[in-house]
């Protein structure tokens, strides 16, 4: 099936593909031995530098930083999801008012800077470091997903409403019941991929002096008495967010895997007739 669209690859082809494969790999582990040979010289793997990581007070900031990050990141993708459940509702709404409102909340929130919206509810309703941080996230991602929602609902072929219509089933239970579970598959991929901008826009908090993993960073990084550790700071802090983000990416890959699993109830296997069985079957079909 994955070679019905494309010729496979001839032996040139395939020579070439070798090639410029093999010339990739020259070029990156080029960049890869440029970049170490200038953290050598700048002295970036000096044990003053590395040395803050081994304290327990510096271990408890990294950890404690990483745990609000990923409150923060909890209660935002929660909010995210419920809100832009309610925005796309509103939306596919078959009341006009209702669908205008929604609309404006939509693309108002989508347009606004999530920057913007943090400060505003942090400085003009005085707000929390984590409730600001988490509304401004919950108002932007949520915005975004409702118009995921709703594409991946009007992306459902329709007969498959109209079936359900015809049998006497209401519009909630259309939506709840049949569009909603087919446009998930569909939809998976750019939740995740929206979940995974609310993860690393997390990171915004530190701006209202909110103490989630990229400040406790940067308060290790400005220290003096560790010869200013920037770099080895972010050679720590870096792969915590990939690995998390990656995390995410596993997580839909798994879902949409059960997804595609086959149907409970399966057909058993029938056994081959024997041959007088068949004979019979013939002769009844002359006959």
């Amino acid at each position: 099936m994955t070679t019905v669209l494309y010729d496979l690859p001839g032996p040139r082809t395939r020579r070439r593909h070798r090639y410029f494969g093999l010339a990739g790999t020259v070029v990156l582990l080029a960049l890869a031995g440029w970049t170490l040979t200038l953290l050598f010289r700048t002295h970036q793997f000096t044990a003053a530098k590395w040395t803050a990581f081994t304290y327990q007070g510096i271990q408890e900031l990294l950890l404690t930083g990483l745990g609000n990050t990923l409150r923060a990141f909890g209660l935002a993708a929660a909010g995210s999801l419920l809100l832009g459940g309610v925005l796309a509702a509103g939306r596919l709404s078959a009341h006009r008012p209702l669908r205008w409102v929604c609309t404006l909340l939509v693309e108002f929130f989508r347009a606004m800077p999530v920057l913007v919206m943090i400060f505003f509810i942090y400085v003009a309703l005085h707000a929390e470091p984590l409730v600001a941080l988490v509304s401004g996230l919950t108002l932007y991602n949520g915005s975004v997903l409702a118009e995921v929602f709703r594409s991946g609902v009007g992306a459902v072929e329709r007969g498959q409403g109209e079936a359900a219509y015809a049998l006497g089933m209401r519009k909630t239970q259309v939506m709840v019941h049949v569009l909603a579970p087919q446009a998930v598959r569909a939809m998976l991929p750019a939740i995740i991929s929206q979940l995974v901008v609310a993860l690393k826009d997390t990171s915004l908090g530190f701006l209202i002096t909110y103490e989630e993993f990229l400040h406790a960073g940067k308060l290790i990084a400005s220290n003096l008495d560790y010869d200013l550790p920037f770099i080895p700071v972010v050679m720590i802090v870096s792969p915590i967010y990939i690995g998390m983000c990656m995390l995410l990416s596993w997580l839909a890959t798994w879902a949409a895997r059960r997804q595609r699993r086959n149907p409970r109830v399966e057909a058993g296997e029938v056994a081959a007739p024997e041959p007088a069985t068949l004979r019979a079957e013939d002769r009844r079909a002359r006959g």
